[in-house]
């Protein structure tokens, strides 16, 4: 008999259908569920002896989005596949990039409790991929006769046994499986100095990655008065023009600081980063930037932030945004090799690490066919990674070459999508446009009907795009980066593409990466992005 908390069992737990595009997983896979089951438990209370499967012909182990996606894909091509989710959150599976985008933008003020928000297109959703009554009881899982998806929350797997196809979880609990997907995620880093400046800073530190995480800053930004973000990064950025929106309700000083000499500094050319910078600015943080913190003390109720330069930052509270250690706890147990430049496990092109063992997501070092040698840690990487181990185990054989894209918005007017190797210590050619009103992430939107940054357009190839003939309009602000594309180049190839403000043509991007070609004049190139039509 063993005690397993009930989350996955009740049919009372928010939850919500797996309808956004922006988002989306192969959403018409719904229907291959299995069989769906209500329980008559209700939360909290917990089975006296719950017996979990012994085997699981699929085991994956995490409970994010890599770890869904592969679920749909095993039960899409395995139509009576078995699939059994280890997870050590207490959630089913979620989409994290809400938490840091528009769950902070919902004007409910329940949606702590709801875990829902509103696309840039207004529609709602929940930020679970799909609700309870979707998934079957573990109990069950050996019995069921058309398969399902059986998630086992607040477990974690602890050893692997490689040669006999078994795992052990934390409470001595053994599974054996036939195919196993390692999607374990990572944990964000803290800096050395935080974790050395003893208890009581800790106790006022976030580290920013799951739902509690959320909800406790979400509670934090309401109580304090300050509250300084460490990372000029993707999720930095992002949860300071969260709460600087926020601060012009309320009187919250919102800081944010970072070694960068601007915002995505590791991403963006210069120029780029300067002009984001000033717009996050504009949503209300105060930033601070070239920014390298010494020592952070706690003194009269204040935390303390000293830099090496000899500034001094008093603030209530803060949140440390600078990164993600892959989670690669299995790495010894299961012999399997860790990455030594980049990190996580280390795969090939197929995303296998051993026999019968897979990898994908943030934890996955992969062997990109056009790239090169890669680890990613973006949503809807999760979403491809997870997709192709899905299909890989069983028995497609693709490589990894479908590049995943990601995207980031700093407010509703300044929105951009990338896809491929985008770093600002690769040479950059940036072609800008003027940008409309229909320029901005909400208007594309508004236009599109969909919940944008779409998973599922990324289906769409682009086979032969058109040039269009209209002749640059000189922009006439030389600081007004207001549309544009910027390739990233390595060899005079480009292996980076950021689409600034123009939305929809991520399969134009993605070609060019697949053909891999030298181009003589990039300005041409960016005519196929039609980004100086009205």
């Amino acid at each position: 008999p063993t005690h397993v908390p009930t989350a996955h069992m009740s049919s009372g737990l928010p939850g919500g259908g797996g309808d956004n595009l922006k988002y989306a997983l192969l959403v018409g896979a719904a229907s291959i569920a299995g069989v769906a089951y209500v329980s008559k438990l209700t939360v909290g209370i917990t089975p006296a002896s719950l017996k979990l499967p012994s085997h699981a012909p699929y085991l994956l182990i995490g409970g994010g989005t890599a770890s869904f996606a592969a679920a749909r894909s095993i039960r899409a091509r395995d139509p009576g596949a078995k699939v059994l989710i280890v997870t050590d959150e207490p959630d089913l599976p979620y989409m994290r990039p809400p938490l840091s985008k528009e769950l902070w933008f919902s004007d409910d003020p329940s949606v702590t409790e709801t875990l829902r928000f509103k696309q840039w297109n207004g529609k709602e959703r929940s930020i679970y991929f799909q609700p309870p009554s979707f998934y079957i009881n573990p109990e069950e899982l050996d019995s069921v006769e058309n398969g399902g998806v059986a998630v086992l929350t607040g477990k974690k797997v602890i050893h692997m046994d490689v040669r006999g196809n078994k795992v052990k979880l934390d409470d001595d609990t053994e599974i054996s499986y036939d195919k196993c997907l390692i999607a374990t995620g990572g944990v964000p880093r803290n800096l050395q100095v935080i974790e050395r400046a003893g208890e009581e800073v800790m106790m006022r530190t976030t580290l920013f990655r799951k739902i509690e995480d959320f909800r406790s800053l979400d509670k934090v930004s309401r109580d304090v008065k300050s509250i300084t973000i460490i990372g000029g990064g993707f999720l930095g950025s992002e949860l300071a023009c969260a709460l600087g929106r926020r601060s012009t309700e309320s009187d919250l000083e919102v800081i944010q600081m970072f070694p960068e000499k601007g915002n995505m500094g590791k991403v963006l050319p210069e120029y780029l980063s300067n002009w984001t910078t000033e717009k996050v600015k504009k949503e209300g943080v105060k930033v601070i930037s070239e920014a390298l913190v010494k020592s952070v003390t706690c003194n009269d109720d204040k935390l303390e932030i000293h830099l090496k330069d000899g500034r001094l930052v008093k603030t209530d509270h803060i949140v440390t945004a600078v990164g993600l250690e892959p989670n690669v706890d299995l790495a010894k147990s299961g012999g399997l090799e860790v990455d030594s430049d980049f990190g996580g496990y280390r795969v090939n092109a197929e995303l296998q690490a051993r026999s019968n063992i897979w990898v994908a997501g943030d934890a996955a070092c992969f062997y990109d066919i056009r790239l090169g040698r890669r680890r990613v840690e973006h949503h809807d990487h999760a979403v491809v990674s997870g997709r192709l181990a899905g299909e890989n185990m069983t028995g497609a054989n693709k490589p990894y070459w479908h590049q995943s894209m990601f995207w980031s918005d700093l407010g509703p007017d300044v929105g951009y999508e990338a896809i491929g190797i985008v770093d600002s210590s690769l040479p950059t050619v940036g072609v800008f446009a003027k940008a409309t009103a229909k320029d901005t992430p909400k208007a594309a939107t508004e236009e599109s009907g969909t919940g944008i940054r779409s998973e599922s357009e990324t289906e769409d190839t682009a086979t032969s795009a058109v040039a269009s003939v209209t002749p640059a309009p000189v922009v006439e602000n030389k600081d007004d980066y207001g549309k544009g594309v910027i390739f990233y180049l390595r060899d005079k190839v480009v292996v980076g593409i950021i689409l600034w403000n123009v939305f929809n043509r991520m399969p134009v991007a993605r070609k060019i990466i697949k053909d891999g070609e030298e181009h003589a004049d990039l300005n041409e190139v960016a005519k196929l992005f039609n980004i100086h039509e009205d």
